[in-house]
């Protein structure tokens, strides 16, 4: 019988500390922010904006902080997987990391209607050729085959290697740096504090609803700093420094959103926020007065779309290869390329997954991201607890990057992730429609037999024997 260790290729340690902290970074700045600030700073206000996403990015910290002890601790492909397997066992580590799966394939599915959305503004009306209608929205044969076309490059990148994706990583996220320092230096020169008002948002719902509305947002919109875990076989640097690295990225994108919804506020007032569709680029227009801005702002939002897209094809690839390294999905899913080092058919996977997207249509894939939003904190809530049971099981266990008062620190990530996980529920403002739990339940449903089909046909002695020999 042919078993998950039949490839006997290893990833190669091969990214740098610049090569890491792209990744991270790069991943959590794709394009939400450029389509998404407005809507924010509408939701809670200016300053409610900017204390939403710092009281999320605060909980993000609190996450970030377990993953990157644990991470350090425990440098194996797979982060999540490897774990929840040490700490929870057998079966919550398969759910840990199904659910992080999912929250990797809705951003690599946002990023394929992301870029043929964000190509209306640079060439307006050229999405041509009506296939159907999803949900009053009409898909254009041209505007699907710019999606597939970018989902195919992202994923002939990452079959070449991780070098080659990170050398492109770290070349486009310089690119959104240097016109976000343009942007927020604009701002607090030629912005008006009177464009921030209101403050926070007078609207029924009052200001704490707007707040969390917004708070709903922070999971997708940080997601990415625990790519780090995913690859860390392939990163050549001193344990403690990957933790580090982690917790870098993690509070440069928070000030990153803050600055981002500060320039936003001060560029345009509520009635033009209201008006835009696309906040940032407008805005960007407005403190220099001239197109090339915005078209600039524009680009760098695409550089966004690349750099996410191209760190979550790293991450789900490496996630799906370590399920299938331990026994846990199919064998073929733990092939190696004998020259490149990558996991082929699981980045064929994310390809295909991410090339289908754009049929869909852009409100279906709304669906998508909130049900992969939900995936994200179940994962970041499995870590948690891992975290707080290995330091009660294992205070003994080598930890090169060892964070004070972890067990607070575990223990308030968890209540944190639970209260992210709650504000999907019914009941709460930014609770899941039925279409959105349709898709979490369908992926729950996939995951449940796959799992079983595995466990058929490989065993858990031979996961158990797999996982134990790396840890």
């Amino acid at each position: 019988m042919t078993t998950p260790s039949s490839e006997q290729d290893k990833l190669v340690r091969v990214l740098a500390r610049g090569d890491v902290l792209a990744l991270a970074f790069g991943a959590m700045i794709g394009w939400g922010w450029i389509v998404l600030t407005g809507n924010a700073i509408q939701s809670a206000g200016s300053i409610g904006a900017i204390l939403a996403f710092i009281i999320g990015g605060l909980a993000i910290v609190l996450v970030g902080l377990t993953y990157a002890e644990l991470a350090s601790a425990m440098p194996k492909v797979g982060g999540e997987h490897v774990y929840s397997y040490r700490a929870l066992g057998h079966l919550s580590s398969f759910l840990c990391t199904w659910a992080i799966i999912l929250g990797y394939l809705s951003v690599v599915a946002f990023e394929a209607v992301a870029l043929p959305t964000v190509i209306e503004h640079l060439a307006p009306n050229y999405a041509v050729g009506h296939l159907w209608t999803i949900a009053g929205w009409e898909v254009k044969a041209s505007w699907v085959a710019v999606g597939v076309g970018g989902s195919l490059a992202m994923m002939i990148i990452n079959y070449f290697g991780v070098t080659t994706a990170a050398l492109l990583q770290k070349v486009v996220t310089s690119l959104i740096l240097l016109v976000g320092v343009l942007f927020i230096t604009g701002a607090l020169f030629e912005g008006e504090a009177i464009n921030m008002m209101p403050l926070f948002t007078q609207a029924d719902s009052g200001v704490v609803a707007g707040i969390v509305a917004v708070l709903v947002m922070v999971p997708f919109l940080f997601v990415g700093f625990d790519v780090i875990p995913q690859a860390a076989e392939e990163i050549n640097l001193p344990y403690k420094a990957i933790g580090k690295v982690l917790m870098m990225s993690v509070i440069l994108a928070v000030v990153w959103y803050a600055l981002i919804i500060l320039a936003t506020s001060l560029a345009l007032n509520n009635t033009q926020l209201a008006a835009s569709t696309l906040s940032a680029p407008d805005a960007m227009g407005s403190l220099f007065n001239a197109p090339w801005a915005s078209n600039l702002m524009v680009l760098a939002g695409i550089a966004g779309i690349i750099t996410s897209w191209n760190a979550f094809y790293i991450g789900g690839s490496r996630a799906i290869y370590a399920l299938a390294k331990a026994g846990m999905l199919p064998a073929l899913f733990a092939k190696l390329h004998p020259r490149y080092k990558t996991p082929t058919n699981a980045i064929f996977l994310m390809g295909f997954l991410s090339s289908i997207a754009p049929f869909f249509g852009r409100p279906a894939l709304v669906w998508i991201v909130n049900a992969g939003g939900l995936g994200i904190v179940i994962a970041y809530l499995f870590v948690a607890i891992s975290f707080v049971v290995l330091r009660v099981r294992e205070p003994e266990m080598p930890r090169p990057f060892r964070i004070r008062y972890g067990k607070l620190c575990g223990t308030l990530a968890i209540i944190l992730s639970l209260g992210m996980a709650c504000l999907y529920l019914p009941g709460s403002p930014a609770a899941l429609s039925g279409a959105e739990w349709s898709i979490f339940a369908g992926w729950s449903l996939l995951g449940v037999a796959l799992y079983i089909h595995a466990l058929r046909k490989y065993g858990r002695a031979y996961s158990d024997q797999h996982m134990m020999a790396d840890l």
